[in-house]
């Protein structure tokens, strides 16, 4: 049976990446990881500085992600587990994408309805995706 254009064999494959190793699609389990790491940092400074109030810690968290996805290509969770994010087409996301797509990140819908390439609505709607550095 023939394969049709829609379908592929790994996350990634429709969009010319690898299936494995660096520049594949970044799988679940190091994104869930990252973004458990990028909440801890924030729950940490919200603790220390905010007695831990709920808006400041999700604005902790948003603000680490729009300054560092731009400047060191990932959040730190990104960046310690080994994956960076980009555009399609591998090159630099600007600096509107990581506010649009924290902001679709903190409504947690977007974040946790995925594509056959396992790329977020987040991903989606700003062209970009996370990659295995």
């Amino acid at each position: 049976m023939a394969e049709t254009p829609l379908e592929s064999r790994y996350p990634g494959e429709r969009l010319g990446l690898p299936a494995t190793g660096s520049g594949s699609v970044a799988r679940v389990g190091r994104r869930i990881g990252a973004l458990a790491i990028d909440w801890a940092c924030a729950v940490i400074v919200s603790v220390a500085f905010f007695a831990y109030d709920s808006l400041a810690t999700i604005a902790i968290f948003a603000l680490v992600q729009i300054v560092f996805i731009p400047t060191l290509g990932g959040s730190p969770g990104h960046r310690l587990l080994g994956m960076r994010l980009v555009r399609l087409g591998g090159s630099w996301v600007g600096v509107w994408r990581p506010i649009v797509r924290t902001l679709l990140l903190v409504l947690v819908i977007p974040a946790v309805v995925w594509d056959p390439d396992q790329r977020g609505l987040h991903d989606k709607v700003v062209g970009t995706v996370l990659l295995r550095a």
